[in-house]
């Protein structure tokens, strides 16, 4: 099946922790893995990883990066063993130079949390070798819409693309001690969701909508910094270059919050 995915991960390892807030979020990572069957490779775009120029990992045998603190210790003891890729990392980097991205793989690159919290969710078997694409630190939306683009091909081989962030990414939200915040995350949510999903867009609106994101309403309120936004335009980019079309396949509340994630087929 040609999927695309781009899914909100939660907090840190929380998921894994069986932490109540995100007992919907667990629930669809557990259910969307199997829907979407078995890949030959997955090609993640973690919001974790940002790099001055697209960088590719290649490890044959990713450790884990456990890029986060203040969590009990069975968060620093999880292990996701799934194998890289070199040979893959390595068509990618080619493919990106072809299209004009300055490009390098790294070998020493492990597993971010953004990459191991939601695929032992989906795939716990760890057994599908995984190829991650950092981020471009300069964090132009249009850049990163580009980027999915010249990655589109992949999806086509039975690579599994997935955007790794968060639809809605202020850690000052707070329901009960602003009034307002809801209202401005019910908002750009809105926002998002008519600009991926909705009917009578084009794709060339649709793009246009996705570069200027943060002209939407309350879009630096929503994402004060975009990182955890930009693997969705990573996704478009490449789905855009399959014809493919998006659905929202996560429509909930965490901590008081809508959050989404979108999948394109």
């Amino acid at each position: 099946m040609q999927a695309i995915l781009y899914l909100s991960h939660g907090g840190g390892p929380l998921p894994l922790l069986n932490e109540s807030h995100h007992h919907g979020l667990i629930s669809f990572l557990s259910r969307i893995g199997p829907q979407l069957g078995k890949p030959k490779a997955i090609l993640m775009i973690s919001a974790h990883w940002e790099e001055s120029i697209a960088t590719v990992s290649s490890a044959a045998h990713p450790a884990m990066l456990y890029d986060y603190s203040g969590f009990p210790e069975q968060a620093y003891k999880i292990r996701y063993p799934a194998p890289g890729q070199p040979q893959l990392a390595s068509e990618i980097v080619s493919r990106l130079r072809q299209q004009g991205f300055e490009a390098c793989a790294d070998s020493k690159r492990g597993f971010d949390h953004g990459t191991f919290v939601p695929l032992k969710l989906m795939y716990p078997k760890a057994e599908i070798p995984i190829v991650q694409l950092s981020l471009l630190s300069h964090l132009d939306a249009s850049a990163h819409i580009e980027l999915g683009k010249a990655i589109g091909e992949w999806s086509k081989q039975g690579v599994l693309i997935i955007g790794s962030g968060f639809s809605f990414h202020n850690q000052a939200f707070s329901p009960t001690t602003d009034p307002a915040a809801i209202a401005k995350n019910t908002a750009f949510d809105q926002w998002l969701n008519t600009t991926v999903v909705a009917s009578g867009l084009s794709l060339a609106e649709r793009e246009q909508a996705l570069i200027h994101w943060d002209q939407a309403p309350h879009a630096r309120y929503a994402h004060p910094r975009e990182e955890h936004l930009l693997p969705l335009q990573v996704c478009f980019g490449a789905a855009r270059v399959n014809g493919l079309n998006a659905s929202n396949v996560f429509d909930e509340t965490m901590y008081g919050a809508k959050i989404s994630s979108f999948l394109w087929q």
